[in-house]
């Protein structure tokens, strides 16, 4: 069975933590480790922080973010997507260390940060305009356990 949600919210800073606790509470019914929310909420950070750093370079109340995640048997889908301005070149952009604001201070480790803590990491364009994040992650929670006993 696949259960899904989605939410969209406005793409401001103040809506971070919201998106990923949100995340992380629709995951509980796997019955993750600590250690494996920790990891979702991380990514799930990191992807909503990229969208309201660099899709959006003005505020409006028109920029939105939307995230659906779905669990369908262990696996969590979680998929972030904006409307902004896109990415020049994903390649580039997944490399350590690349950022396109390095006058904030910004590190250039959000994909690589995603991508350490998730199974499968996927970003790819949202045409016409914007980008989508795709992570997966397998949880072994309670259904796992008692298939195993």
């Amino acid at each position: 069975m696949k259960n899904e949600m989605t939410v969209i919210f406005s793409a401001t800073s103040e809506n971070e933590a919201f998106a990923r606790n949100t995340v992380a509470a629709f995951c509980v019914a796997l019955d993750p480790t600590v250690d494996q929310i920790n990891d979702i909420k991380t990514a799930v950070s990191e992807a909503v922080t990229n969208s309201i750093v660099h899709a959006y370079p003005t505020s409006s109340a028109e920029n939105k973010i939307s995230i659906t995640t779905s669990i369908e048997d262990d696996t969590v889908h979680i998929v972030v997507s904006d409307n902004g301005i896109g990415i020049d070149n994903i390649e580039d952009a997944m490399q350590p260390f690349y950022t396109t604001k390095p006058d904030q201070e910004r590190s250039g480790m959000g994909f690589t940060v995603m991508e350490s803590f998730m199974d499968e990491l996927r970003v790819e364009p949202n045409l016409p305009n914007g980008t989508v994040v795709s992570m997966t992650k397998t949880i072994r929670g309670a259904d796992w356990k008692k298939k195993k006993l």
